[in-house]
Protein backbone atom coordinates (compact mmCIF):
# COMPACT_ATOMS: atom_id res chain seq x y z
CA UNK A 1 0.00 0.00 0.00
CA UNK A 2 1.72 3.25 1.01
CA UNK A 3 5.24 0.93 0.87
CA UNK A 4 4.60 0.81 -2.93
CA UNK A 5 4.78 4.56 -3.96
CA UNK A 6 8.04 5.31 -2.74
CA UNK A 7 9.29 2.08 -4.62
CA UNK A 8 8.05 2.95 -7.90
CA UNK A 9 9.42 6.97 -7.18
CA UNK A 10 12.60 5.47 -6.38
CA UNK A 11 12.78 3.20 -10.04
CA UNK A 12 11.59 5.85 -12.12
CA UNK A 13 14.56 8.56 -10.37
CA UNK A 14 16.75 5.48 -10.95
CA UNK A 15 16.00 4.84 -14.92
CA UNK A 16 15.90 8.59 -15.80
CA UNK A 17 18.81 8.64 -14.55
CA UNK A 18 20.23 6.22 -16.70
CA UNK A 19 18.58 7.31 -19.64
CA UNK A 20 19.84 10.73 -18.60
CA UNK A 21 23.46 9.88 -18.76
CA UNK A 22 22.82 7.82 -22.01
CA UNK A 23 21.52 10.33 -23.94
CA UNK A 24 24.55 13.13 -22.37
CA UNK A 25 27.31 10.91 -23.24
CA UNK A 26 25.83 10.69 -27.03
CA UNK A 27 25.50 14.03 -27.17
CA UNK A 28 29.61 14.01 -26.25
CA UNK A 29 29.92 11.88 -28.90
CA UNK A 30 28.13 13.12 -31.83
CA UNK A 31 29.55 16.98 -30.24
CA UNK A 32 33.32 15.67 -30.99
CA UNK A 33 32.17 14.78 -34.44
CA UNK A 34 30.96 17.77 -35.37
CA UNK A 35 33.85 19.63 -33.53
CA UNK A 36 36.72 17.64 -35.19
CA UNK A 37 34.58 18.55 -38.76
CA UNK A 38 34.77 22.16 -37.79
CA UNK A 39 38.73 22.02 -36.73
CA UNK A 40 39.02 20.33 -39.81
CA UNK A 41 37.33 22.48 -42.24
CA UNK A 42 39.24 25.10 -40.48
CA UNK A 43 42.72 23.36 -41.22
CA UNK A 44 41.82 22.25 -44.99
CA UNK A 45 41.44 19.02 -44.38
CA UNK A 46 44.31 18.01 -42.22
CA UNK A 47 42.69 16.25 -39.65
CA UNK A 48 42.05 13.20 -42.41
CA UNK A 49 45.08 11.51 -42.61
CA UNK A 50 44.63 10.63 -38.60
CA UNK A 51 42.27 8.00 -40.02
CA UNK A 52 42.90 4.08 -40.11
CA UNK A 53 45.85 3.30 -42.75
CA UNK A 54 45.71 -0.33 -43.98
CA UNK A 55 47.74 -1.85 -42.93
CA UNK A 56 50.40 0.69 -41.50
CA UNK A 57 51.53 0.29 -38.11
CA UNK A 58 51.02 4.37 -37.51
CA UNK A 59 47.79 3.53 -38.78
CA UNK A 60 46.12 1.78 -35.95
CA UNK A 61 46.21 4.75 -33.98
CA UNK A 62 43.03 5.78 -36.38
CA UNK A 63 40.84 2.86 -35.15
CA UNK A 64 40.17 5.47 -32.20
CA UNK A 65 40.33 8.64 -33.90
CA UNK A 66 38.66 7.76 -37.36
CA UNK A 67 34.97 7.54 -36.26
CA UNK A 68 35.33 11.49 -35.32
CA UNK A 69 36.42 12.21 -38.91
CA UNK A 70 34.59 12.71 -42.33
CA UNK A 71 34.96 13.76 -45.50
CA UNK A 72 32.99 17.11 -45.27
CA UNK A 73 29.91 18.22 -43.62
CA UNK A 74 27.91 15.84 -46.04
CA UNK A 75 29.36 13.49 -44.75
CA UNK A 76 28.91 14.06 -41.60
CA UNK A 77 25.04 14.81 -41.87
CA UNK A 78 24.63 11.86 -43.75
CA UNK A 79 25.91 9.56 -40.69
CA UNK A 80 24.48 11.67 -37.65
CA UNK A 81 21.15 11.12 -38.33
CA UNK A 82 21.02 7.47 -38.25
CA UNK A 83 23.81 7.49 -35.40
CA UNK A 84 21.61 9.35 -32.92
CA UNK A 85 18.54 7.58 -33.46
CA UNK A 86 19.81 4.45 -33.31
CA UNK A 87 22.52 5.25 -30.59
CA UNK A 88 19.26 6.72 -28.71
CA UNK A 89 17.79 3.96 -28.73
CA UNK A 90 20.84 2.08 -26.84
CA UNK A 91 21.49 5.17 -24.59
CA UNK A 92 18.21 4.28 -22.64
CA UNK A 93 19.88 1.24 -21.12
CA UNK A 94 22.57 3.83 -19.75
CA UNK A 95 25.84 5.72 -20.42
CA UNK A 96 27.87 2.09 -19.71
CA UNK A 97 25.94 0.42 -21.83
CA UNK A 98 26.27 2.65 -25.10
CA UNK A 99 30.22 3.34 -24.20
CA UNK A 100 30.29 -1.10 -24.77
CA UNK A 101 28.69 -0.95 -27.66
CA UNK A 102 30.73 1.84 -28.85
CA UNK A 103 33.78 0.90 -27.67
CA UNK A 104 33.83 -3.10 -29.22
CA UNK A 105 32.43 -1.58 -32.24
CA UNK A 106 35.38 1.09 -32.99
CA UNK A 107 37.97 -1.43 -31.37
CA UNK A 108 36.72 -4.44 -33.41
CA UNK A 109 35.35 -2.78 -36.93
CA UNK A 110 37.72 -0.32 -36.74
CA UNK A 111 40.87 -3.22 -36.42
CA UNK A 112 39.11 -5.51 -39.25
CA UNK A 113 38.90 -2.39 -41.44
CA UNK A 114 42.81 -2.03 -41.02
CA UNK A 115 43.37 -5.23 -41.89
CA UNK A 116 41.37 -6.27 -44.93
CA UNK A 117 41.64 -2.53 -46.62
CA UNK A 118 42.98 -1.92 -49.93
CA UNK A 119 47.03 -0.92 -48.95
CA UNK A 120 47.80 2.85 -48.54
CA UNK A 121 43.80 3.92 -48.12
CA UNK A 122 42.94 5.98 -45.08
CA UNK A 123 39.46 5.39 -43.41
CA UNK A 124 37.55 8.14 -42.30
CA UNK A 125 34.08 8.48 -40.71
CA UNK A 126 31.19 7.01 -38.44
CA UNK A 127 29.43 4.52 -40.85
CA UNK A 128 31.00 1.80 -39.49
CA UNK A 129 29.84 2.61 -35.98
CA UNK A 130 26.23 3.44 -37.66
CA UNK A 131 26.36 -0.17 -38.77
CA UNK A 132 27.70 -1.24 -35.35
CA UNK A 133 24.54 0.32 -33.85
CA UNK A 134 22.46 -1.26 -36.08
CA UNK A 135 24.01 -5.35 -35.89
CA UNK A 136 23.53 -4.49 -32.11
CA UNK A 137 20.08 -3.71 -32.13
CA UNK A 138 18.79 -5.90 -34.43
CA UNK A 139 20.92 -9.67 -32.51
CA UNK A 140 20.40 -8.64 -28.84
CA UNK A 141 16.42 -9.28 -28.81
CA UNK A 142 18.05 -12.41 -30.18
CA UNK A 143 20.59 -13.28 -27.24
CA UNK A 144 18.32 -11.70 -24.70
CA UNK A 145 15.19 -13.96 -25.80
CA UNK A 146 13.59 -10.61 -25.05
CA UNK A 147 10.26 -9.60 -27.64
CA UNK A 148 10.68 -5.95 -27.01
CA UNK A 149 14.38 -6.13 -28.36
CA UNK A 150 13.66 -8.37 -31.23
CA UNK A 151 10.35 -5.53 -31.75
CA UNK A 152 13.06 -2.90 -32.09
CA UNK A 153 15.31 -5.16 -34.41
CA UNK A 154 12.44 -6.00 -36.97
CA UNK A 155 11.95 -1.80 -36.68
CA UNK A 156 15.64 -1.24 -37.46
CA UNK A 157 15.36 -3.54 -40.54
CA UNK A 158 12.80 -2.32 -42.12
CA UNK A 159 13.92 1.18 -41.71
CA UNK A 160 17.54 0.67 -42.42
CA UNK A 161 18.08 -2.86 -43.71
CA UNK A 162 18.27 -1.93 -47.70
CA UNK A 163 20.89 0.80 -46.75
CA UNK A 164 22.86 -1.45 -44.91
CA UNK A 165 22.67 -4.03 -47.24
CA UNK A 166 23.96 -1.63 -49.59
CA UNK A 167 26.47 -0.21 -47.88
CA UNK A 168 28.22 -4.01 -48.41
CA UNK A 169 28.38 -3.75 -51.43
CA UNK A 170 31.86 -2.26 -52.96
CA UNK A 171 31.72 1.03 -54.31
CA UNK A 172 34.37 3.63 -55.39
CA UNK A 173 35.46 6.07 -52.38
CA UNK A 174 33.22 3.73 -49.90
CA UNK A 175 34.62 1.49 -47.15
CA UNK A 176 32.35 -1.71 -47.20
CA UNK A 177 35.20 -3.18 -45.22
CA UNK A 178 34.31 -0.50 -42.27
CA UNK A 179 30.80 -1.53 -42.67
CA UNK A 180 31.08 -5.37 -42.58
CA UNK A 181 33.52 -5.11 -39.68
CA UNK A 182 31.43 -2.38 -37.73
CA UNK A 183 28.18 -5.05 -38.14
CA UNK A 184 29.87 -8.13 -37.19
CA UNK A 185 31.70 -6.49 -34.08
CA UNK A 186 27.71 -4.96 -32.97
CA UNK A 187 26.80 -8.54 -33.26
CA UNK A 188 29.59 -9.34 -31.06
CA UNK A 189 28.98 -6.50 -28.26
CA UNK A 190 25.26 -7.74 -28.57
CA UNK A 191 27.36 -11.75 -27.51
CA UNK A 192 29.06 -9.96 -24.89
CA UNK A 193 26.85 -8.08 -23.15
CA UNK A 194 23.67 -10.71 -23.33
CA UNK A 195 21.93 -10.46 -20.12
CA UNK A 196 22.72 -14.19 -19.69
CA UNK A 197 26.35 -13.77 -19.79
CA UNK A 198 26.17 -11.27 -16.53
CA UNK A 199 26.87 -12.68 -13.21
CA UNK A 200 24.00 -13.98 -11.15
CA UNK A 201 23.24 -12.00 -8.02
CA UNK A 202 24.51 -14.04 -4.98
CA UNK A 203 22.10 -14.25 -1.95
CA UNK A 204 23.84 -12.68 1.40
CA UNK A 205 23.53 -14.79 4.38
Amino acid sequence: MSFQTPARKKGSVVDAARISSGIKLLVVLVGLMWLSELVDTALHGRLDRYGIIAREPDGLFGILTAPFLHLGFGHLISNTLPLVTLGAIIAVSGALRLFSVTAIVTTIGGFGTWLISPPHTITIGASGLVFGYAAYLIARGIFNRRLGQVAIGVVVVIVWGSALLGGLLPQDGISWQGHLFGGIAGILAAWVLADDRKPANRPVA
